[in-house]
């Protein structure tokens, strides 16, 4: 798990220190540490605790997730950070779907998740605004503290295109650098 040897190196920690520091053998730490290997909820509280987080973080942690509803922009964001950033289509428009099928805040409840490209990140909060706009719903919390990007992107990707984006793109969008036609959200 890329995130465990992450924490680690910033620590500035040997694998040999940290294993023990973590009360895990060499090679138990080894394979955390080995991308795609399934890990155990305990050993991952084990390396948290040595981290200097609380003890029972992992657990209370996945148990929110597995109690979030999975239209939810949130999870969609944990889908796109899954599937790498090209799916972002797929996830974000599922989750459009889902909430104007039924619009519960609970859909727009929580941001996206730590970790996710900044692109997708202002895309989601850009989203999350129209579509409580268009069903006269308090915008989440969340969507205030999402600034603009640091460089425009045009999200169709299209050079001929991005004329008509600067034109058309929505002000929740604008705002935030993310340019898109005024279609951008319609479905057929």
């Amino acid at each position: 798990m890329k995130a465990v040897r992450t924490a680690r190196l910033r620590e500035g920690t040997s694998q040999r220190d940290f294993a023990r520091r973590a009360g895990l053998s060499f090679r138990g730490l080894q394979l955390l540490e080995k991308p795609g290997h399934d890990a155990r909820v305990s050993s991952l509280d084990k390396v948290s605790g040595a981290l200097g987080l609380p003890k029972g973080g992992v657990p209370a942690l996945l148990g929110e997730f597995l109690l979030e509803d999975g239209r939810s922009f949130r999870s969609a964001s944990v889908r796109m950070l899954a599937d790498g950033f090209d799916s972002w289509t797929i996830h974000l428009f599922d989750a459009v779907d889902a909430f104007r099928r039924g619009p519960d805040p609970g859909l727009v409840r929580l941001g996206p998740v730590d970790g996710i490209h900044s692109r997708l990140g202002a895309l989601i909060a850009s989203t999350v605004e129209t579509v409580c706009a268009e069903f006269s719903l308090t915008l989440p919390e969340w969507c205030r503290g999402v600034g603009a990007l640091d460089r425009p992107w045009f999200v169709a990707g299209i050079e001929n295109l991005k004329a008509s984006a600067l034109i058309e793109s929505p002000v929740r969008f604008r705002k935030r650098n993310i340019f898109v036609l005024a279609n951008f959200l319609e479905r057929v």
